[in-house]
């Protein structure tokens, strides 16, 4: 695998998913060790309420604000592809960004970055009406904006054919397949909960521009950004552990650019 060649890094995470998690303090302790927040906006969680929480909280700790739309589904909390025509949800996408943007607005914040959820950012790297429909509604409020997708997938090279800013992430806290897709949620192994464990392999994407899938294969990923899920049991722990580890290794963390 390649040796360093970059020396800075984002960490994100997905954020204003759950009321609990802003009212207990866990979104807040997983937001000190982040430098991206991609924030739930109404399709498969968030509300206004939720927005201005977790906005509030990445100004306060001086964390990029980015918008997490997904397919209008919160029933099954945006992980099940829904059936839209590609004009229907283009609208849907930017009726999401936009509700967010006019939160941040409020609290003197603008966005940065958009990075699809769960189903629709899995369909956007198979099909590119799909990746498309998300560019426009992208394109349409600000074309500026940063678009986050997996290293190496169909969508990004979509959005850049777009003209769009784009960013690779790989995740810190997901077991990786030969082929490089995600191990399934359902599967024994498809969660790295230990932080030590996320962090070796958050140390390997950044500075071995590489990961080691379930069976042992020698996967090569390069990414400017690293996903800890808010929802992953100890995500304030991986995330500290990420962020101290990859500031050990001579990485300068800090919010895509």
């Amino acid at each position: 695998m390649k040796t360093k060649t970059q020396f800075s890094i984002d960490i994100n995470s997905d954020l204003g998913e759950s009321p609990e998690r802003l009212a207990n303090g866990a979104d807040f302790a997983l937001m000190r060790h982040i430098t991206s927040a991609n924030i739930a906006c109404g399709g498969h969680a968030g509300n206004a309420k939720t927005m201005k929480a977790t906005v509030e909280l990445a100004k306060k700790l001086n964390v990029a604000i980015g918008a997490h739309p997904s397919y209008p589904d919160r029933a099954n909390f945006g992980r099940v592809e829904s059936v839209m025509a590609p004009k229907e949800l283009e609208l849907s996408v930017r009726e999401q960004i936009l509700a967010l943007a006019r939160v941040a607005q409020a609290f003197g914040a603008r966005l940065a970055h958009v990075k699809p959820h769960g189903a629709l950012y899995h369909a956007a790297n198979r099909s590119p009406a799909i990746a498309r429909a998300v560019g426009r509604a992208v394109m349409s409020i600000d074309p500026q904006f940063i678009m986050v997708g997996q290293a190496g997938s169909a969508s990004l090279a979509v959005w850049r054919k777009m003209k769009l800013r784009c960013a690779g992430e790989a995740f810190a806290d997901r077991a990786y397949e030969r082929d490089g897709t995600l191990r399934s949620r359902a599967r024994e192994g498809a969660l790295l909960d230990d932080p030590e464990r996320a962090a070796r392999q958050a140390v390997d994407i950044a500075v071995r521009h590489g990961v080691t899938a379930v069976d042992g294969f020698e996967l090569p990923v390069t990414a400017d950004t690293i996903c800890i899920h808010s929802d992953t049991p100890g995500a304030a722990a991986i995330a500290r552990a990420v962020s101290e580890r990859l500031e050990s290794a001579g990485l300068h963390v800090q919010a895509l650019r």
